[in-house]
């Protein structure tokens, strides 16, 4: 099967870069099971390009590598990752406010991401700064690490996770147009993906996604309630970028009744950052 998948390929692919975007840590083990090696990295355009890398030499599953040679990294009280290196930019033209709430005294960059940084040196990027979610409780959530564990699932197009200010973590899911219908049909079920968001059925599936994404985190971390939303998120409505990450502040503008309900009522305190 792996030959068959390799030759589609082109047969002679050996290693590819990946970046722009998160890679599933899945994704990545399973080329690497077909001898293909998916260099995932990392950096700004504020930092030219590149900051850190994996590298044949030098990989580890789940992480954006190491600092490249020049670049050095380290994390700032609230496990913001911080840059130094010689590539990085003098600053944004006329925009002197802009440059000072990006770059510190002392010549650090300050990249919005939050990050790890082990033992080794490796840096694990977790969420986007201006997206952790601080619940009433005063808990800090990642959204994207749920986000993407959510997606995992071949039946699950689309997650957005909240809670910000909120007394637990919700989720508006969207149904995958190609899968989900398969599955509907398997089950005798009938109908298009806004009829087949609120049956019974599919709730329970999605509910066993959502319980298998709960299973190994912590009560505050756990998804306690989620919405099925009749369509998925789409670039023309402008909830995604064109490079499919969330807008989050649109998307909240566009299904507040389903996170209200999420909250029975609750005020939503501004769910999603942009």
């Amino acid at each position: 099967v792996y030959a068959k998948v390799k030759e589609r390929l082109g047969g002679r692919l050996r290693l590819a870069i990946a970046g722009g975007a998160p890679l599933s840590r899945e994704i990545a083990e399973f080329f690497h099971a077909l001898d293909i090696v998916l260099i995932e990295g990392y950096g700004l355009t504020e930092c030219t390009t590149a900051a850190t890398t994996n590298t044949l030499e030098a990989y580890r599953f789940g992480t954006v590598g190491r600092p490249l040679p020049g670049t050095e990294v380290r994390l700032a009280d609230d496990g913001e990752l911080l840059l130094r290196s010689e590539t990085i930019f003098q600053g944004y033209l006329k925009d002197p406010e802009a440059t000072a709430a990006v770059m510190t005294e002392d010549g650090w960059l300050l990249t919005g991401d939050i990050a790890e940084i082990d033992e080794d040196g490796f840096v694990k990027i977790t969420d986007r700064k201006k997206d952790i979610l601080v619940t009433a409780g005063g808990k800090n959530v990642a959204p994207q690490n749920l986000e993407n564990d959510l997606k995992a699932s071949k039946y699950v197009s689309q997650a957005m996770v909240v809670g910000d200010r909120q007394p637990y973590i919700a989720a508006l899911i969207t149904l995958d147009p190609e899968e989900l219908p398969k599955w509907a049909a398997q089950h005798g079920l009938d109908g298009d993906l806004q009829s087949l968001a609120g049956n019974e059925q599919v709730r329970e599936l999605i509910q066993g996604i959502v319980d298998d994404v709960n299973a190994e985190r912590s009560r505050y971390e756990q998804i306690k309630r989620f919405s099925i939303l009749p369509r998925d998120f789409t670039m023309d409505e402008g909830e995604l970028t064109p490079t499919l990450k969330l807008r989050r502040r649109i998307v909240a503008e566009h299904f507040p009744r389903e996170l209200d309900e999420l909250y029975a009522g609750e005020t939503l305190n501004q769910a999603a950052g942009n």
